[in-house]
């Protein structure tokens, strides 16, 4: 093996993990995800960001969002999740995941093979995320063209200990993402 090559694959940081980001639409889960990943890739972290949106296309297509069809997604997304950070990558999911029980089942199945897991709280309240309304959703939901939505008329039970709480109202995605990495750093993680 070349000087080149050891140097590359001593860069290349292969403890995987799951950091899961739970909060509710518009509360700034994807956007520190993506902040997350980009400064963990900078430094040799191999990093996959599981969007609820694009599993829900490709993996999910077809469930609704009754509580057994948002249970069916969080188990799908929580085993890809597993599956990437069992085998060296970290898996950030910034997933609604609104359900106690499925957010559970998803720390158990990441216990039960030993892989790392971290359950982030984005609690960012209601009333913000429905003023910065990324998608439109709350607009949708006040005039009567959306129902179910998580947080207003659809339930969001609030992780009892997550690993970490965020209130992205009060920081910045880089204080955010940077409070996500300490916490990845002290688990030995980063």
């Amino acid at each position: 093996m070349t000087e080149a090559n050891n140097a590359t694959q001593e860069n290349h940081v292969t403890t995987g993990a799951t950091v899961w980001l739970t909060g509710l639409p518009s509360a700034g889960k994807t956007t520190i995800a993506y902040e997350l990943a980009g400064r963990l890739r900078d430094e040799g972290h191999r990093v996959e960001v599981l969007d609820g949106d694009e599993i829900r296309e490709f993996i999910s297509a077809g469930l609704g969002f009754s509580r057994t069809d948002r249970h069916t997604n969080v188990q799908r997304i929580g085993f890809v999740a597993e599956l990437l950070a069992r085998n060296g990558v970290k898996a950030l999911v910034p997933v609604i995941a609104p359900y106690e029980d499925s957010r559970t089942a998803v720390r158990e199945r990441h216990a039960e093979n030993a892989t790392p897991y971290l359950e982030i709280h984005v609690a960012t309240p209601v009333e913000v995320c429905s003023v910065r309304d990324v998608k439109g959703l709350y607009a949708k939901q006040a005039a009567g063209e959306l129902t179910g939505l998580t947080g207003v008329d659809d339930p969001y039970e609030e992780p009892r200990t997550p690993d970490l709480r965020i209130e992205s109202q009060n920081q910045t995605v880089q204080e955010s993402a940077a409070s996500v990495y300490a916490l990845l750093s002290e688990r030995g993680l980063a």
